[in-house]
């Protein structure tokens, strides 16, 4: 089974990591931060997944680029880590 999540209109992380956490099926203990983001895409999404994460600019602006390029930093590095996980960032 392969899972997509559509991540749209992120003002904040809080939003970022709900959104995450419904599209790709996260666990309820996930503890929305960056190790448990890095630690959930890497162990417990079952790929192939991919991660579409719309006005990424937008968000950026919103949360700040120093939270914005430490998440992004996590996705990539997660994505560095398997084959079947795939992140895009829409302007």
């Amino acid at each position: 089974m392969s899972l997509t999540c559509e991540l749209k209109n992120v003002r904040s992380t809080q939003d970022f990591y709900t959104q995450l956490a419904r599209g790709l099926q996260l666990p309820a203990h996930f503890g929305k931060n960056l190790d448990a983001l890095f630690d959930a895409l890497t162990g417990d999404v079952k790929g192939p997944a991919t991660v579409f994460w719309h006005e990424s600019i937008a968000a950026r602006n919103e949360m700040g680029e120093e939270h914005f390029e430490e998440i992004i930093g996590a996705l990539y590095e997660a994505a560095g880590e398997r084959d079947d996980l795939q992140i895009w960032l829409g302007l």
